[in-house]
């Protein structure tokens, strides 16, 4: 089975219909994002993403920070030309390899960054790179500004932004086309359709990628109670998580898991299809074959118009599953 391939954007960036996001393959300082990580596994995951057509892996500098980037180098090692690279920047990274927890978009922090990333991946150049989130301190125009320039000096392929809101969507567009806009997006969150953002990536030919596709792995229906999540997993302490929240999504996920099952599908991939099906890149994040090789069948499965009614009645638009930051997280968006 072989993926898709389609546009991303107008910019001539072509990719396949679903990627790999690799952020929960390696830790976080002390922590592990989504449970333990075991590396050899991560690698093979990679390498037998590649074997079914899922060649677009999608990283940060910000995740380890550095180890994500330097373990996908090791997996794609005398292969490159064969991956599509997306990295970030823009959570601020000091010299000695520690988060300071502030947004830079500065033109210097972008030129250094991209270094660092190239380093980090062992390669000549990225092929889509992502500002991480908006520096609000400075104005979109400098840091994409900054990014046109590794345009030109062949070091990125595409401009990419994640988490922004449409006026700066047509700022930065102005300045350099953009070719993807990425934010979470999911059945369980659905802000940037609510705030327009879709409409104007379509008026302007820009593609967009969404994270958090399984709403931060609800609607994998593998999590039942709180106790599911391993104790250093960073979700316990998010909103979508908390008591308030979490029983009503249990009832929601039960009910997309009843539906899946008549179709003889997992809840997963049918959470995928419904993102599939209206012309999103989802970029599921798996450290495991199994999981990529189940992600990767759902990009096959066809919704009819009854099937795509019938889940959005479960979930409708508007729906509040409880907030995926927490308050200093949900501040950084642009929205």
């Amino acid at each position: 089975m072989k993926l898709n391939q389609v546009k991303l954007g107008n910019q001539g960036l072509i990719i396949p219909n679903i990627g790999l996001g690799c952020m929960g393959m390696t830790g976080f300082g002390d922590a592990d994002m989504y449970g333990k990580t075991d590396e050899t596994e991560a690698i093979a995951t990679i390498h037998r993403s590649l074997e079914l057509g899922g060649n677009f892996l999608d990283t940060a500098d910000l995740y380890g920070p550095f180890a994500n980037e330097r373990l996908i180098a090791k997996a794609i090692e005398g292969k490159r030309d064969q991956y599509i690279i997306a990295t970030k920047f823009g959570w601020e990274i000091d010299d000695n390899e520690q988060v300071t927890w502030k947004i830079n978009g500065q033109k210097d922090y972008v030129k250094k960054s991209v270094e660092r990333s190239l380093k980090n991946l062992k390669t000549d150049y990225i092929d889509l790179y992502y500002m991480h989130r908006l520096d609000k301190n400075v104005p979109i125009e400098e840091t994409v500004g900054a990014m046109s320039d590794l345009v030109q000096e062949g070091k990125i392929g595409y401009i990419g932004l994640s988490e922004v809101g449409s006026e700066t969507v047509k700022r930065a567009h102005a300045v350099h086309p953009i070719s993807a806009v990425q934010s979470e997006y999911s059945l369980f969150e659905r802000t940037v359709e609510e705030k327009g953002v879709f409409k104007t990536l379509n008026d302007l030919g820009i593609g967009f990628v969404a994270y958090s596709p399984l709403g931060r792995g609800f609607l994998s229906g593998n999590i039942k109670t709180i106790d599911d999540l391993p104790e250093n997993d960073f979700r316990r302490g998010i909103p979508r998580f908390q008591e308030a929240h979490f029983h009503k999504n249990i009832e929601l996920v039960e009910a997309i898991e009843n539906m899946a099952k008549e179709k003889e599908i997992t809840s997963s991939q049918l959470a995928l299809a419904w993102i599939i099906s209206k012309g999103i890149i989802p970029i599921p994040g798996t450290k495991r074959r199994k999981y990529l090789e189940q992600n990767i069948e759902a990009s096959k499965i066809v919704l009819s118009e009854s099937d795509l009614q019938k889940l959005e009645s479960i979930v409708p638009l508007g729906t509040d599953t409880g907030a995926t930051y927490d308050e200093f997280g949900m501040g950084l968006l642009d929205y």
